[in-house]
């Protein structure tokens, strides 16, 4: 065989057989992803980079601790203590909302462009809420922020920027670092 088929020849097997891994269940007992359906960190279903419902009462005793921790770290006076707690009760994150989510058999009632419109209105209505609650959180960490002093707002950002740079290694989305434009 000559060296450039032979080449081409392995490559392509090469391609193949990483396909047909890539396509295989990857539990040992040939099921689904040991990960998947099972309860991961803080009772999350799902596996790693998969966003799933969390158990309520394990995200709650979560935040709690890591809120702690983040008022160890500042160093909250008495007299920022008002809007410390202001603070954390606005970046709580809000409850899951089923009652938003289309009904599968009125959904199947209709035709496919109302169908469409109807998902772009829930949709159009779920953006204006999420943006909302963001124009509320953003208002409470300026808030908070400017009744502390510099060296708590240095902590305070690099707190968030720790947490910032682990939602990108864990999900893999941009975050705190940016890479910089090529010149």
């Amino acid at each position: 065989m000559r060296p450039v088929f032979k080449s081409l020849f392995v490559v392509g097997a090469l391609a193949c057989a990483g396909i047909v891994a890539f396509a295989q269940p990857m539990g040992m007992d040939g099921g689904h992803h040991p990960m998947v359906g099972a309860l991961g960190p803080m009772g999350c279903e799902g596996g790693p980079g998969m966003r799933g419902r969390m158990d309520p009462a394990k995200m709650e005793a979560f935040i709690a601790k890591r809120a702690a921790e983040v008022k160890t770290k500042l160093k909250i006076t008495p007299a920022q203590e008002a809007a410390w707690t202001a603070f954390t009760a606005a970046m709580k994150p809000p409850a899951p909302r089923a009652e938003n989510r289309p009904d599968p058999a009125e959904m199947a009632k209709l035709a496919l462009p109302e169908r469409l419109e109807k998902m772009r209105s829930l949709h159009t209505q779920h953006a204006a809420e999420m943006n909302a609650g963001m124009d509320a959180r953003i208002a409470a960490v300026k808030t908070f922020y400017a009744v502390l002093s510099p060296e708590q707002q240095k902590v305070l950002d690099a707190e968030h920027n720790r947490l910032a740079a682990h939602r990108e290694h864990r999900w893999g989305h941009g975050g705190a670092q940016e890479k910089p434009a090529a010149k």
